[in-house]
């Protein structure tokens, strides 16, 4: 069988996703959560919201190993949340970004407590 190149293997920098993960609600009385997250009640359901060039279970184990992660995920990080980031495809890096914060603004419109960094 011919080896294929790299190129035929996927689509060039169509390889970043968006995630989310589900905080335990003691990161409430984090600073910085607080900052983003001025108007919440005790109800809502945390979150951190990221973009990652790896697969999104793998970008959560480092978190939590505290290799290139959030603080806050390493600390209170509980589990993946595919249930809100599933319907997302692979993407560039640029609409990864862009994405990531317009997801976050739109979790906190529909009731959820989010940092995103």
């Amino acid at each position: 069988m011919a080896k294929r190149s790299r190129r035929t293997r996927r689509l060039p920098g169509l390889h970043h996703r968006v995630y989310c993960i589900e905080l335990h609600t003691k990161v409430r009385g984090e600073r910085k959560f607080q900052r983003q997250n001025r108007y919440t009640t005790p109800s809502m359901t945390c979150l951190y919201v990221g973009s990652t060039g790896l697969d999104p279970a793998v970008r959560f184990e480092n978190h939590l190993r505290g290799h290139k992660g959030c603080p806050l995920v390493q600390k209170y990080g509980l589990c993946l949340r595919p249930d809100l980031y599933a319907d997302f495809p692979a993407m560039s890096w640029k609409d990864a970004v862009a994405t990531e914060v317009a997801w976050a603004q739109e979790l906190r419109e529909l009731g959820y407590a989010v940092y995103q960094n």
